[in-house]
């Protein structure tokens, strides 16, 4: 069928619902409900679809659209969940189970007839991590039914409102409702809080007198202060007290002054060093990860002892001959900082003995490749564009050197832009079935770098790769193995990846053949070198990218402000980084 996405974004579901629903052979267009109602009006008028599907969507539909053409709606919630943050109240009143239902637009929101729907156990994460893994599973296997049942014509929806079906309407869930109450809530309370809104909208709080959306939250065993009391930082996060323990916070977004563009989400750490010190602090100097220089910081070790309860967003373990390497940084965006401290990570795993190392494998992002919100946070955005390019092409070129084993790309979740070029560096990919890939640049202005020219096509081919590169559009993960992109799909839950991917790899160690493949690597890697040197793709690459970083006049300076202030472009297309937040 011809089917039309109607979204307020072209978010992680939007993409994974356009992938799927193209990997069925229906021919689908997308609009931003964003660019306002006539943009809908006008796809509508234009593109004469069969169906219009409306994944995630935060404003009405036009009444004349849903009243002359069938709309389904995904709403985030059960049959007869009604309201505008389903997502929010289910984290807040700790629900073991939670669903999903498409249903059809009506003048009531959500009270639409049923189409569809699905349930899933709902994890102790964050609500976006839940919501591009659980939900979105649910969501598109929902619509995937909805669509089929609505094409075979014979399908009659059932109303909301049949016995055995509670409907309850939930409003907004505000900041008052957020609100920690430092000295009396317990840990397991600012978790949830901070859980319910780690992406978006954050908790309003205050820190050294200035107000600010706290992002994300992770618990720490050992670290003890004053409820409310800042106790440390860690690469970019910040420890603070509870009234039985302590949470680190990844991320801090100052809030809005007058005047001021919008503020946007970066690590903690480095929006409190801009911040005034507090009275009685140590005198002393900003230490080197632009970090509050009055308060410590406590890294983590690397290989972890299992019964820590802490957070650190890298890590590494050993069992028998293979070796993993998990990494999981918020929203998937790589800084400098970030690049070198698990370049640092590689080395150190190449120097422990394993015939297999496993990179990734945790659940959620793998990699959205440089982070563009420290970038445009920066004094020399252009400079800092450079700096993190380069750190991210040291990282790639680490894992593309690699001979003495077999490399893994365990991808849990999405990749995009560069990421997806360091999961190409390895020598076999593993992607959980539900993830989605964005293998381009092109949204952000940029031509791409990564040595993408030489893994890209390597994998799929010259005309394959152009492809890719130039449409710009998400590819699923069934595509993905279809075309070579990835070698294989691992058909689970996001809870049941990391163990999947660990049974996964000791079945590769203990293959007898596992010695000649890393033989006949090592081989392949030295007759590439001798053909083409990966300096050259590399100062191909590098040329292409400089000339657009230091061109005050490029599209990628005013996309890269838009995308990280989430402003409107004009694009329904996903950006460079093939962000869901």
């Amino acid at each position: 069928m011809d089917i039309l996405l109607v979204a307020s974004a072209f978010n992680s579901l939007t993409q994974r619902v356009f992938a799927e629903l193209s990997n069925e052979g229906h021919h689908v267009d997308v609009v931003l409900a964003s660019h306002g109602p006539d943009a809908v009006r006008a796809a509508v008028r234009e593109g004469c679809p069969e169906l219009i599907v409306a994944p995630m969507l935060k404003s009405a539909l036009p009444e004349d659209v849903w009243r002359e053409h069938t709309c389904l709606i995904v709403h985030p919630g059960p049959p007869g969940d009604r309201g505008p943050s389903s997502l929010d109240w289910a984290i807040a009143e700790e629900a073991s189970e939670w669903g999903v239902t498409v249903l059809q637009a009506e003048a009531a929101m959500d009270a639409g007839d049923v189409w569809a729907d699905g349930s899933f156990t709902v994890p102790p994460t964050g609500k976006s991590d839940m919501y591009r893994n659980e939900v979105a599973d649910a969501a598109t296997a929902a619509v995937l039914l909805a669509v089929r049942r609505y094409a075979e014509g014979s399908y009659k929806p059932r109303p909301q409102s049949e016995p055995g079906t509670d409907v309850v309407w939930r409003d907004f869930f505000r900041q008052e409702q957020r609100r920690i109450d430092w000295e009396n809530d317990s840990t397991a309370t600012v978790l949830r809080k901070l859980r319910g809104a780690d992406s978006q909208p954050g908790v309003r709080d205050e820190i050294c007198g200035r107000e600010v959306f706290l992002h994300g939250g992770h618990p720490e065993d050992r670290l003890r202060g004053e409820p409310g009391e800042l106790l440390a930082t860690r690469a970019g996060a910040l420890c603070r007290a509870t009234r039985d323990g302590a949470v680190w916070i990844p991320e801090l977004r100052p809030r809005k002054s007058s005047g001021d563009p919008a503020p946007f989400r970066r690590p903690a750490a480095s929006v409190l060093a801009n911040f005034p010190a507090p009275p009685g602090s140590s005198p002393g100097m900003p230490g080197a990860y632009d970090r509050p220089y009055w308060l410590p910081e406590i890294a983590a070790p690397l290989e972890l002892p299992p019964d820590r309860i802490t957070w650190t967003d890298i890590r590494y373990r050993q069992r028998g001959p293979i070796g993993f390497l998990a990494f999981s940084f918020p929203g998937g965006a790589m800084s400098t900082t970030h690049c070198r401290r698990l370049l640092a990570a590689w080395r150190y795993a190449l120097t422990r003995p394993t015939s297999v190392l496993v990179l990734g494998g945790a659940r959620d992002f793998f990699s959205n490749g440089i982070h563009l919100n420290v970038i445009e946070a920066a004094d020399d955005p252009a400079g800092e564009s450079w700096s993190n390019l380069n750190a991210m092409n040291d990282l790639v070129e680490a894992v593309l050197r690699t001979t003495d084993r077999l490399v893994v790309s365990a991808l849990g979740g999405n990749a995009a832009a560069g990421g997806v070029m360091l999961a190409l560096a390895a020598d076999e990919v593993w992607c959980r079935a539900g993830s989605v890939l964005n293998p381009h640049y092109r949204n952000m202005g940029l031509y791409g770098s990564e040595y993408w020219t030489y893994s890209l096509p390597r994998r799929v081919g010259a005309e394959t790769a152009e492809r890719l590169t130039t449409e710009a559009l998400p590819v699923s993960a069934a595509t993905a193995e279809r075309i070579g992109l990835v070698d294989r799909l691992v058909p689970v839950a996001a809870q049941e990846f990391a163990p999947e991917v660990e049974r996964l790899a000791a079945d590769l160690a203990a293959d007898p053949d596992l010695p000649r493949r890393i033989t006949a690597k090592a081989t392949a890697r030295h007759a590439d070198e001798l053909t083409r040197p990966l300096a050259e793709y590399r100062r191909a690459e590098l040329a292409q990218m400089r000339a657009v970083f230091f061109d005050p006049e490029a599209p990628y300076h005013a996309l890269r402000s838009a995308f990280v202030r989430k402003l409107p472009n004009g694009s329904a297309r996903p950006l460079a980084t093939g962000d869901a937040r």
